[in-house]
This record gives structure tokens, C-alpha cells and sequence, in this order.
């Protein structure tokens, strides 16, 4: 099931590290390589299909043990090289990740754990002056997303009907719903956090850019430098801003996130 639509991590990947190496000694399902981006080092991470992953819940680009613990690690050599440096490499996470893993193993063997180690990383990079930015080429779903992005201290989203945000996919949250397809995406274009599109994710607050791309699959070369522009702008506009993720909190559809985050600020 390794197509060219569910490649499109591998295929910004590629374009955006270049004839950079990726690092050798990290599963199968992730490529990770060291870079420069508007005279800055960045470090690329995407998660991608395998189709011989010894896990077979995770062949298709979903996030599990193997991931979620190789992630952490390539995050975590990030910080602890950097450690004394002034200039500290930005970690650049391409997200393309349909799911976290669903299986027996991935349970038994701590699948929470794993994802939760990624988590950690990628938010202890950013507490440590790290730029961190998320670039959703492709679904970014539930704690796949979570693990791989979310930490992130900007998220650019390319604008194609195949970049979707969301806790779970259609058919999912349907049969959870107890509503047909047709009838969670009725009541979706009314509530903007059950919405999968991205205008209404935007409305949210947690994007700093949405980019236009001639070839969401394969970028050509003008999407490639559009792409990397977008980047630039955002590693500039995160070198003056707080490390925290405030920034999400401005939007109208998260007044009322803002407004808890008030009250338990004055009772604790």
C-alpha cells in the first residue's frame, strides 16, 4: 500500500534535505537528516511507510513502539549536542502520519510510553531553544500527530483536501458517533473542532500559515521554494517569541481555552 500518495512524507523529506544523509542507525520508518535552511542548521524528521516493518500495524506510516521511541532518540542527540551551543539546530518534523498504531503488541509493549517519549523530546527541545516547526503535508492524525508535530512552535499546513488534522478518521468517529459519514460531516461544518478541513483548524489558532502548492504529493521546484520560505519566516518569527505555545490562544474559536487558562491561573 506504499503509493505515491502515501509517500508524500518521504517525498518533502527528500526535497527538503536535499543531498543531506540521512542518519543510519533509526528504523526503517523514519528518515532524519542534518541540514541548513535561511542560514540556520535544521534537523528533518519524517515518519514514512515501511512496508516491512516487524510490525504490521505500523507499515503504512502510522506511529508506533519503533517510531515513537526513534523519534525521541533523534530529538534527543539534537539537545544534547547542542547543549552548550549558542545557536541551536531547529528540528523541522514533516508530518504525514495517518495514526498512531492499533494493535496488540503495540499495547502489551507500551505503545503510550513510546509516543510519550517522543512527546517529551520534541517539548524539552523547544523549552530548550530549539526552534520546533511542524509541516503538514499529509493527514495528521490523532497521537500519531500528537508525537510527531504537535509540539511544535509554529504549524504550516500545505492546502490540499488530503491534509487533515483530526483525533480520528471519518469512518471512526462515525461508528463512534453512532452517525453515518454524511451525517458527521453535517454536524462538522458546525462545530469547528469535529471539522477535518483545514480553515476550520486554522480557526483554532494553531496555524501560522497555510501555503498554496502546485504538487502536494511531489513538490516541484517553485513549491519546494515556496515551502522553504515559509520556513524561514517562521524560524524568524520564532527567535522572538516565548518558548511556551501562547501563541495558539489568540484565536476567537479559543476564547474559552484562553479563559480557563485564566481562572486556573488566579486560584493556583
Amino acid at each position: 500500500m506504499t503509493t505515491a500518495q502515501q509517500q508524500r512524507g518521504l517525498h518533502w523529506f527528500q526535497a527538503l534535505a536535499g543531498d543531506a544523509q540521512p542518519l543510519n542507525d533509526l528504523p526503517a520508518s523514519l528518515r532524519v537528516a542534518d541540514s541548513e535552511l535561511a542560514g540556520q542548521s535544521v534537523r528533518y524528521l519524517a515518519v514514512i511507510a515501511d512496508a516491512n516493518n516487524p510490525f504490521p500495524r505500523t507499515r503504512d506510516g502510522e506511529v508506533g513502539l519503533l517510531e515513537g521511541w526513534g523519534l525521541a532518540k533523534a530529538v534527543d542527540e539534537v539537545i544534547e549536542a547542542d547543549r552548550d551551543k549558542a545557536a541551536k539546530r531547529a528540528l523541522i518534523a514533516i508530518v504525514d502520519v495517518p495514526s498512531q498504531a492499533y494493535g496488540r503488541r503495540e499495547e502489551a509493549y507500551g505503545i503510550h510510553q513510546a509516543l510519550a517519549g517522543a512527546v517529551d523530546a520534541y517539548a524539552r527541545a523547544r523549552l530548550a531553544g530549539h526552534s520546533v516547526i511542524g509541516l503538514l503535508v499529509g493527514k495528521a492524525m490523532s497521537g500519531a500527530f500528537l508525537a510527531h508535530g504537535y509540539q511544535a512552535n509554529r504549524l504550516i499546513a500545505l492546502r490540499d483536501p488530503g491534509v487533515m488534522v483530526h483525533a480520528m478518521g471519518k469512518a471512526a468517529a462515525a461508528r463512534i458517533t453512532l452517525r453515518s459519514v454524511d451525517e458527521l460531516e453535517a454536524l462538522a461544518a458546525t462545530v469547528p473542532p469535529m471539522a477535518y478541513d483545514l480553515d476550520n483548524y486554522a480557526s483554532l489558532g494553531l496555524l501560522a500559515e497555510v501555503l498554496d502548492v502546485e504538487q502536494v504529493v511531489q513538490p516541484t521546484a517553485a513549491d519546494l521554494t515556496r515551502v522553504q520560505a515559509a520556513l524561514g519566516r517562521a524560524l524568524a518569527d520564532i527567535a522572538g517569541s516565548p518558548r511556551d505555545l501562547r501563541n495558539r490562544l489568540g484565536a476567537a474559536n479559543r476564547a474559552a481555552s484562553a479563559q480557563v487558562r485564566e481562572l486556573l491561573r488566579a486560584q493556583w
